[in-house]
């Protein structure tokens, strides 16, 4: 089936709030070298889509400047050289933006199969959020078996694909949310510890947990204070990997002995300026060792809320609010 000439698609009418999500009508994209044209079921919500929207998180260069970082959908045309798709294939895909939109280009190596019994809505929850964790916290952080991870923001879709995965590859995991519902759900869904850091001091409960030691990884969306924090749960040798900076990224009378004493390891990432190759190799690393787990129904992704594509701003506000727990995703057809 050929695509139309013409899509609605959802930009971004100027930086500010879920309001200026807008529905625009624009030509349907043409796959280039090495690209898949995907038409568009469902399109996970992500806080990168809010940053840029608040307009502090600019597309890279080449990318779209629609929103959208994730989708689920259908194979309606390829570019030149593609090899791994055909026209009629089920997919979801890591996008470099443009992922609110009725079609979207993705990069062939940035699509995956749809695990077995999946809808498109829970396909499109799998890819940024999965991505993302995966590369952070075991390529990057090489949390393994026997190991404990700590993770800020354990009801959202990192935090709960976070939980998921831990808990599937044999550590244990200790997250913090901002409700006593939240961290309800957090246990539920496989934590050994959550912690309601409005009530609690989590550094004190992560080490009455862990016996002193400390744990082995830190993912951190929050920065800021929390930076210094994340350095006092770790234990020696330990890995902090930040993702993003939702407190901020400066640090007053930051003291940096504990990176001596504890010989940790403090890094950080962001997924979507990252090369073709790296996120074919990330892609690569998903299909192999958590691809199973998901078409073998041991994870499958938190569905919080979805909406119609013409109400992403209503997705936005909801995000905004952080009382979902697990993904936000926007039905496309």
């Amino acid at each position: 089936m050929a695509a139309p000439q013409t899509m609605t698609c959802i930009a971004i009418k100027e930086y500010g709030g879920p309001e200026m999500l807008q529905p625009e009508t624009r030509p349907t994209p043409v796959p280039g070298a090495g690209e898949i044209l995907v038409k568009v079921h469902a399109a996970g919500v992500n806080r990168p889509d809010v940053s840029q929207r608040l307009g502090k998180y600019p597309p890279p260069p080449g990318a779209s400047d629609l929103p959208g970082l994730e989708i689920a959908g259908e194979v309606t045309a390829l570019g030149d050289g593609v090899t791994r798709w055909k026209v009629g294939d089920k997919v979801c895909a890591l996008a470099h933006g443009g992922g609110y939109a009725q079609f979207c280009l993705v990069h062939e190596t940035h699509a995956l199969t749809i695990p077995t019994g999946f809808s498109m809505i829970e396909a499109a929850a799998v890819p940024e959020t999965f991505f993302t964790v995966w590369v952070n916290a075991f390529m990057t952080g090489k949390l393994s078996a026997g190991e404990t991870a700590l993770v800020h923001g354990g009801s959202s879709g990192i935090g709960t694909t976070a939980i998921m995965l831990a808990k599937a590859i044999g550590a244990k995991i200790i997250v913090t949310a901002g409700s006593d519902e939240k961290c309800e759900a957090c246990v539920k869904l496989g934590a050994d510890l959550a912690i309601n850091y409005r009530t609690k001091d989590y550094v004190a409960e992560v080490k009455a947990f862990t016996g002193g030691k400390g744990v082995n990884v830190v993912l951190d969306m929050v920065g800021g204070p929390y930076v210094q924090r994340n350095m006092e749960c770790a234990g020696m040798d330990a890995r902090l990997v930040q993702i993003a900076y939702q407190q901020g990224y400066k640090i007053a009378d930051f003291d940096m002995r504990p990176i001596s004493a504890k010989r940790l390891v403090m890094t950080g990432s962001t997924l979507r300026p990252r090369t073709v190759e790296q996120k074919a190799a990330i892609a690569d690393s998903l299909r192999e060792r958590v691809w199973p787990l998901l078409s073998d129904g041991k994870i499958r992704p938190i569905i919080d809320s979805t909406y119609p594509l013409s109400e992403a701003s209503k997705a936005h506000a909801r995000m905004e609010t952080s009382a979902h727990v697990g993904k936000i995703v926007l039905t496309v057809v």
